[in-house]
């Protein structure tokens, strides 16, 4: 909102000008991208241990998918190893805690703050992480795996929204799109800890008995219930799996200590009525005087949004209470056209991101690459590990360029080039999927695709579906907003974890591909028709972006809310200058 319509003073008017002029002139697009992280070294910083977040969901969609092939684990719980709907029941029970996890989160976050929440998170992070490191049963598993999901589900909710609201509107997309970064990390480590661990004691379970589980490729394959002597395995030591889960911990305790030595978020500061420390946080993090007009602007800007939407929903809730109460921030979201459309879109980019296909291949990548052919104890999981150096690198474009050419033209790609690699791959399964061992190229060029698929997804939808719901809610919506959006990923994450193996396993000639290609089709026009553009916008700036129409008593409020805070704080930065 400009001042030019307030009836304010010529020298009030010509200070917020001043202020104006000074944000945009740092926040070039000249300063947008990786020169701008580098530019930013505290901003860089704080995202880099926030992102440890992602890194801890990363890291354990990576290395699940790794044990369950692993035979001293199926030894040791045969019914997960063997049984296709138990196992995507495994998976999916993390998943299934970090949707209730990202739904509960809301509330608690804009309660006690962005920053002890991560720190509370870690620690139920660690608690289910030993619970799945040590289990002998598999009520121990199911459950460590449900803990550590809550946790994760909150992490993923939070680390996004904390880094939108301590970064400046330039950097914005690029240090959000770090937590995708961060999460293909903890993949990468994952797949190549899991693929070093698994030749503890051999690869087998026991070397001396042959396989006589079901055929592929030509080959009897382990069978858990069978193929294990009485004694338990003589090859495979149980470290093999143990190890690469319980690293988990080790980053989950780095999350939780550091974030001792990490600001308050300003914007959250400022909700709780600590002005003058929300003032000095955000001089510190830009480097510049608490005095400095860009820091006083872009404290009006925050000061005047949270006291509006403070203001507007006090008014909307007189006359409620109790239950009534607690449900207006939800109801807030369905109270006008521009902040449905912005949950409607940010619960869809989360939900494509999940039905593309791309956590099926990570959860299931040495199942997949062993249905293209390869050897499922050996190299199936090297070319799983060289899954998660595509996944990482093919990140990075995003970090680097997404705040240059945006979240539209990247979310299109990626959908194209998606649906076309996809589709390559299911052709080449319908047709040769039979017959790999005598049809070695088609083979290749299936594994080929399932990288270059890879690479569309990771520099496009991946991260981008974190960047986009952190920055388009308004901070009366916001966590709530994003808590939505978050458990949306989080369900059909869920969802996707229990069918892709029935799916892989049940549907013929590569139909699974399709069907992913299929909902790359509709991103790509759901994106075309009613995204806008959020680049370079602040978030205080998200509500013009989005076409909110506020009713005249709104913008009565709005105002005269903005016309105070500026006054106030304008005198405030003549008295010391005077000073």
């Amino acid at each position: 909102m400009s001042l030019s319509d307030e009836k304010t003073s010529s020298k009030g008017e010509h200070e917020h000008q001043d202020f104006e002029f000074n944000r945009h002139d740092v926040a070039g697009v000249e300063y947008a991208g990786i020169l701008g992280i580098f530019k930013s070294p505290k901003i860089l910083g704080i995202t880099s241990l926030a992102t440890l977040c992602g890194f801890l969901f990363g890291y354990d969609q990576g290395v699940v998918g790794n044990v369950l092939v692993l035979q001293r684990f199926g030894a040791d719980f045969p019914r997960v190893y063997m049984d296709a709907s138990i196992k995507g029941w495994f998976v999916s029970t993390l998943l299934l805690g970090a949707w209730l996890g990202a739904l509960i989160s809301g509330p608690i976050c804009d309660r006690i703050g962005r920053k002890r929440d991560i720190q509370y998170q870690t620690i139920l992070f660690v608690i289910g992480s030993a619970l799945q490191t040590g289990a002998v049963s598999e009520a121990y598993l199911f459950a460590g795996r449900f803990i550590a999901g809550l946790s994760i589900g909150s992490l993923t909710h939070i680390a996004p929204m904390y880094i939108a609201e301590l970064s400046p509107a330039n950097l914005r997309g690029a240090l959000v799109a770090l937590q995708q970064l961060s999460i293909t990390l903890g993949i990468l480590f994952s797949y190549w800890i899991a693929y070093g661990t698994s030749h503890i004691g051999g690869i087998r379970c026991a070397p001396d008995v042959p396989y006589t589980g079901p055929i592929s490729n030509g080959e009897a394959t382990f069978d858990a219930y069978n193929d294990v002597p009485a004694g338990g395995c003589t090859g495979q030591s149980e470290a093999a799996w143990r190890i690469p889960v319980g690293l988990q911990i080790l980053p989950g305790i780095i999350l939780g200590l550091g974030m001792f030595f990490m600001p308050y978020s300003p914007r959250w500061l400022v909700e709780v009525g600590r002005d003058e420390e929300a003032q000095q946080t955000l001089a510190w993090l830009r480097s510049k005087p608490v005095n400095s007009p860009l820091v006083i602007h872009e404290f009006i800007e925050i000061k005047a949004e949270i006291v509006t939407a403070r203001e507007i929903r006090e008014a909307h809730a007189v006359g409620k209470s109790g239950f009534a109460k607690v449900l207006q921030p939800y109801k807030e979201l369905f109270s006008s056209k521009s902040n449905f459309h912005r949950l409607f879109m940010g619960c869809v980019v989360m939900f494509y991101q999940q039905f593309i296909g791309c956590n099926a291949i990570i959860y299931y990548a040495p199942t997949i690459f062993a249905q293209l052919g390869m050897d499922p104890n050996t190299t199936s999981l090297l070319a799983t590990g060289i899954y998660g150096v595509v996944n990482t690198l093919s990140t990075l474009p995003a970090v680097f360029f997404l705040d240059r050419i945006g979240r539209r033209p990247l979310l299109m790609m990626g959908a194209v080039g998606c649906c076309f690699s996809l589709v390559v791959v299911g052709s080449l399964i319908a047709a040769f999927g039979k017959d790999w061992p005598n049809h070695k190229a088609a083979g290749n060029a299936a594994i080929a695709f399932v990288f270059v698929y890879d690479f569309w997804f990771s520099l496009s939808w991946a991260p981008i579906g974190w960047v986009l719901p952190s920055e388009i809610f308004n901070l009366a919506t916001r966590s709530t907003g994003v808590s939505i959006t978050t458990s949306t990923t989080w369900m059909s994450n869920f969802i996707i974890g229990v069918v892709s193996p029935l799916m892989l396993e049940n549907i013929p000639n590569g139909g699974t591909y399709f069907f992913f290609a299929g909902f790359a089709i509709l991103g790509f026009f759901t994106v075309y028709f009613l995204l806008p553009e959020t680049r370079l916008k602040t978030l205080e700036e998200m509500d013009e972006v989005f076409g909110q129409q506020t009713s005249i008593q709104d913008k009565e409020v709005a105002e005269r809310v903005w016309r105070n805070v500026s006054q106030a704080e304008t005198t405030k930065l003549s008295s010391a200058q005077v000073a």
